[in-house]
C-alpha cells in the first residue's frame, strides 16, 4: 500500500499543479522531497535544451555586432554602441521578465523574453539589408531581450533546488549555453556565405541564426516548462510558512539580506570588465589583419569559457563557499586584463588565453553572485529582486560596452584591458563591507 501511494503521488501532484497553473489556485497539500527533486530534474532538462538554442542566439551580437556597426557607420569610435544597445535593451527586458515572473511564473517570462529577442535579431537583418543605422540601433535594443532571458534562465535552475545545491542548479542551467554559444561564433563564416547567397550583407548572417534560435527557444519553454518551477516553489514556501505558524512574524515578507547586495556588486563589476574587453577584441583583431575565422575562434572559446566551466563552478561555490569563489573571480579577471594588454598583437595564442581567462572569471563571479542573491531572498521576493539586479548588470554592461569603444578610439586596446582588469580590485572593499555588516 505504501509503495502504491508513493508511485501514484507524483501523478496526483502533477495533475494538481496543472490545474493550479490554469486556475490560479494554491498548493494546499505538502509535496514530498522526491517529487520536488523529480520536478527540479525535469525543469533542468527543459532549461538546458532551451539554453542550447539561446546560446546560439547570444553569440551573434557578441561576435559581429561591433563589426556590423563599424561597417555601417564607417568609424570605430561608435563600434561599442551595438554592445551598449543590446545590453541596455537587456536591462529593460530583465526588469520586465522579473516582474512577469513574479506574477505569471518563469515559463511565461522566459518564453516572451526569448521570442522578443528573436524579433530583434530579425530587425537587425532587415536594417543591414536596408543599410539603415537608426533601425539597426532599435533592433539591437530589442535583440537584447534574448541576452537578458539567457541570464534569467539560470534562476529557473535554483527555484526548486535545496540550499546546498543552489550553485549547482544555477550552473547546470548555464552549462548548456556553451554548446550554442561556442557553435555560434564558429558559424560566422558559413552563415556569412549563406547570407551572401540570399542577398543579405555578410555580417548579418549570424543574426539570421539568432532570430531562429531565440524564437524556437521561447516556443520550447512555453510548451514544456511545466509545472512552472517558480510558481511551485512559491506555493511550497507559502505552505511551509503556514504550517510553521500563523503569526504576523511568520507571514511578514522578510527583507533582502546583505549577501544579495554583495552578489549584485560582484555580478555588476564582472559584467563591466567582461563586456568592455570582449566587445573590443574583434575590432582590435581586425585592425591587426586577423580574418573572420580567427575572430570567430577567439570569441567562440571566450564564450565557451563563460559557460562551460559551470560544470564544476556550481559545485565549487557550494563546497568551497561563495566568498572564495568571488575572490577567484577577481584574480582571474585581473590576470585576463593584464594578459590581453601585454600580449603581442600577432600572438593569437596569448589572445585566446586572455579571453578564456576573461570568460572564466566572469563565470566564477556570476554563479557565486547568483548563489548569494538566492541565499538572501525568499520565493515571495526573489524574482523581483533578481530582475532588479539583472537590470543593474545590464546597465553596467551597456555602459562598459559604449565606453569601451570610446576608450579604444581615444587610447588603445592595451589601456582598455588594463583598466578593466584593475577595476575588479573593488571587490575586496565590497567583501570587507559585507563582513562588517554581517558582524
Amino acid at each position: 500500500m505504501r509503495r502504491h501511494q508513493l508511485d501514484f503521488a507524483p501523478t496526483l501532484v502533477t495533475h494538481h499543479e496543472r490545474y493550479r497553473m490554469n486556475t490560479g489556485s494554491k498548493l494546499h497539500a505538502p509535496i514530498s522531497e522526491h517529487e520536488r527533486a523529480r520536478v527540479h530534474k525535469r525543469t533542468l532538462t527543459v532549461v538546458i535544451l532551451s539554453q542550447i538554442l539561446g546560446g546560439a542566439g547570444l553569440a551573434a551580437g557578441i561576435a559581429v555586432g561591433a563589426l556590423l556597426a563599424q561597417d555601417m557607420l564607417g568609424s570605430d569610435a561608435l563600434s561599442g554602441l551595438p554592445t551598449g544597445l543590446f545590453t541596455l535593451g537587456s536591462a529593460l527586458a530583465a526588469y520586465l521578465v522579473g516582474r512577469s515572473t513574479q506574477r505569471f511564473g518563469r515559463r511565461m517570462g522566459l518564453a516572451c523574453g526569448f521570442i522578443t529577442g528573436g524579433i530583434g535579431a530579425l530587425g537587425v537583418v532587415i536594417a543591414a539589408i536596408a543599410d539603415n543605422a537608426p533601425l539597426l540601433f532599435v533592433a539591437l535594443f530589442v535583440y537584447g531581450s534574448g541576452t537578458a532571458t539567457n541570464l534569467q534562465a539560470r534562476y529557473a535552475g535554483t527555484d526548486l533546488a535545496l540550499p546546498s545545491r543552489r550553485g549547482f542548479g544555477a550552473s547546470m542551467a548555464m552549462v548548456a549555453t556553451t554548446i550554442g554559444a561556442v557553435a555560434g561564433p564558429n558559424l560566422i563564416e558559413p552563415m556569412g556565405v549563406f547570407a551572401d547567397a540570399i542577398g543579405v550583407p555578410t555580417l548579418a548572417g549570424p543574426f539570421i541564426l539568432a532570430a531562429v534560435a531565440y524564437t524556437v527557444a521561447g516556443l520550447f519553454l512555453f510548451a514544456f516548462l511545466r509545472p512552472d518551477p517558480y510558481l511551485l516553489a512559491r506555493d511550497i514556501a507559502q505552505h511551509e510558512t503556514t504550517q510553521v505558524a500563523q503569526s504576523d512574524q511568520a507571514t511578514t515578507l522578510p527583507k533582502v539580506g546583505v549577501s544579495a547586495y554583495v552578489g549584485a556588486t560582484v555580478m555588476v563589476l564582472t559584467q563591466i570588465v567582461m563586456i568592455a574587453i570582449m566587445s573590443m577584441t574583434p575590432v582590435h583583431m581586425r585592425a591587426h589583419n586577423y580574418g573572420m575565422d580567427a575572430i570567430g575562434l577567439v570569441i567562440g572559446l571566450h564564450i565557451g569559457a563563460m559557460w562551460l566551466p559551470s560544470l564544476f563552478t556550481g559545485t565549487l561555490v557550494d563546497k568551497l563557499g561563495r566568498t572564495p569563489m568571488v575572490i577567484a573571480s577577481g584574480v582571474t579577471l585581473l590576470l585576463a586584463g593584464l594578459l590581453a594588454a601585454l600580449a603581442p598583437a600577432d600572438s593569437l595564442g596569448l589572445l585566446i588565453l586572455a579571453l578564456v581567462l576573461l570568460g572564466l572569471g566572469w563565470n566564477f563571479g556570476l554563479i557565486a553572485g547568483t548563489a548569494l542573491v538566492v541565499d538572501a531572498t525568499v520565493p515571495q521576493n526573489r524574482p523581483k529582486t533578481q530582475g532588479t539586479i539583472d537590470v543593474l548588470i545590464a546597465l553596467a554592461g551597456a555602459a562598459g560596452g559604449v565606453a569601451s569603444g570610446a576608450v579604444l578610439h581615444a587610447t588603445s586596446y592595451q589601456v582598455l584591458s588594463i583598466g578593466g582588469g584593475t577595476l575588479v580590485t573593488l571587490l575586496i572593499s565590497v567583501l570587507f563591507w559585507a563582513r562588517n555588516e554581517q558582524r
